[in-house]
């Protein structure tokens, strides 16, 4: 099975280094030196790490071949793709994989069907499940310890426990102090 790790991000210096927008839990695992990686587009790769070393917070990678500033800014973009046995899980238990979660059916504690995960979208500050509903509609979960309880991969299945309005908009009341002053006149 293939996985996104890291998007080449622009050159840094002039000796072919590229910044890294990691999408791995384990970039040490699969972002070391010697890793072969598969492109995208595939036109760009197969590309072979030299080395990595992190600057300023960030990672930075160099790859075979590629000496130079003009060619690295040349793979500006590319995703970064490694082959991971489908069976392999995380070493941390509470740690995931993306493909174990796609597909697994969203459940309320008291096991009312919510929909499914058909994406996870990895923000900044955390990560979010894109649930389709029944009714063909999405809903946006946060995939935080407050709100998914549970990941039951035998079961095929995440518990949730939303805050009000998270789920039903019937449950919130939104109401704005233009709102109220327009009731008043």
């Amino acid at each position: 099975m293939q996985l996104v790790v890291a998007r080449i991000g622009r050159a840094h210096g002039i000796k072919g280094e590229v910044t890294v927008e990691v999408r791995t839990d384990e970039p040490e695992l699969r972002l070391g030196p010697g890793a072969v990686l598969a492109t995208d587009p595939a036109s760009a790769g197969p590309l072979t790490i030299e080395t990595g070393r992190v600057h300023s917070g960030r990672l930075l990678l160099r790859f075979e071949g590629v000496r130079d500033r003009n060619a690295a800014e040349a793979l500006r973009n590319t995703l970064l793709i490694a082959e991971v046995d489908p069976e392999e899980l995380p070493e941390d238990p509470e740690e995931f994989y993306d493909h174990q979660l796609m597909d697994l059916d969203v459940v309320l504690v008291d096991g009312t069907e919510i929909g499914r995960i058909t994406e996870i979208s990895h923000l900044p500050s955390q990560d979010l499940f894109i649930v389709e509903r029944p009714d063909g509609s999405e809903l946006m979960i946060p995939f935080v310890e407050a709100i998914v309880t549970e990941i039951d991969l035998e079961k095929q299945r995440a518990v949730i426990s939303p805050p009000p309005g998270l789920i039903d908009e019937s449950e919130a009341e939104i109401a704005s102090s233009r709102d109220a002053s327009e009731d008043d006149a």
